[in-house]
């Protein structure tokens, strides 16, 4: 079987995203199941290193200054990721890693963006909160993945974005990309929203969710006290209401290890759980294991689903 394709956006040029762009693509775990391709700027890249044996999509920009903040880094950030999602849209590449961008950067250059999932909508063509955030990493005793009902949003707009439909909606994404992962009987836990997951939005909006989840088959358990949810095994993912509640778990419990995979679009694509540590860029010491997290897990996801 041919080794998948995977685009790698290298990320703020000014970040570490272009030094572990590199060092997953020579990674031998990585060359081991694909065949990593970069999206960067060719000058940018080879202040990080050497551009030997490494495959490359050139994406042009200004050269960048280490560790600042730049509208123009911003513009090149969303360039590289753009090119290589139109990439695996059009069916060269079969799927896509994001390097860590810089959210001020992006918004000094007056795009609108508000986090990898909808941007990936957009281009996709979907309504911007189709696509999923679901931050997946392992522990010592086990494989976590907890799937987001509402994201990079002021906790006033996610409560009234918090509906049975959507509740129902992440529930049957996370229920389809679990079966894809080759998951044969998934088990979800969700979450609820008020503490201890005792208020009117738990009866009226996510108990009646999971009721007609369950009525379609899916194994969703809830609403639970998010203060408890991760902590209750047996479960192949498990489904937040709100950005905070799923991400202080995660990098409490795997910092530098989460690769935040973006799920209901037709593009596979994944982002780190990490920002672009602009205080370290251009020093040779960034860790690039969650790189090699997101990679290896859409090869994986990839190579099931050529065995199905």
């Amino acid at each position: 079987m041919n080794k998948p394709k995977i685009a790698i956006a290298t990320g703020d040029p000014a970040g570490i995203g272009p030094e572990i762009s590199l060092k997953a693509a020579r990674d031998p775990g990585v060359l081991a199941i694909c065949r990593p391709v970069l999206f960067g700027d060719r000058v940018a890249l080879q202040m990080h290193g050497s551009l030997q044996g490494i495959e490359l999509v050139e994406v042009k920009h200004a050269k960048p200054k280490f560790g600042t903040v730049s509208p123009a880094h911003g513009r090149a950030a969303l360039a590289c990721a753009e090119k290589a999602i139109r990439a695996a849209l059009a069916g060269e590449f079969h799927a896509v890693v994001g390097a860590p961008h810089t959210d001020t950067a992006i918004h000094a250059a007056g795009i609108e963006f508000d986090g990898y999932p909808s941007f990936v909508a957009r281009l996709c063509g979907l309504a911007p909160e189709e696509p999923i955030l679901m931050l997946c990493f392992r522990t010592e005793e086990r494989e976590v993945r907890i799937a987001h009902v509402t994201l990079h949003a002021s906790v006033a707009d996610a409560l009234k974005q918090i509906t049975r439909e959507r509740v129902l909606k992440t529930v049957r994404a996370v229920q389809r990309a679990l079966s894809k992962l080759g998951i044969e009987i998934p088990r979800i836990a969700v979450s609820g929203l008020n503490p201890h997951a005792s208020g009117a939005e738990e009866r009226e909006t996510i108990a009646p969710a999971l009721e007609e989840a369950k009525r379609e088959g899916i194994i969703a358990d809830g609403p639970i006290g998010a203060d408890t949810l991760i902590q209750r095994k047996g479960y192949d993912a498990y489904v937040v209401m709100l950005h905070d509640q799923g991400h202080v778990a995660a990098k409490l419990l795997a910092p530098q290890r989460i690769a935040a995979l973006t799920i209901g679009a037709p593009v596979l694509f994944s982002s780190v759980g990490h920002g672009s540590a602009l205080d370290i860029a251009g020093q040779g010491k960034a860790d690039h294991r969650a790189m090699v997290e997101a990679i290896t897990r859409l090869a994986g996801q990839r190579r099931r689903a050529l065995a199905t």
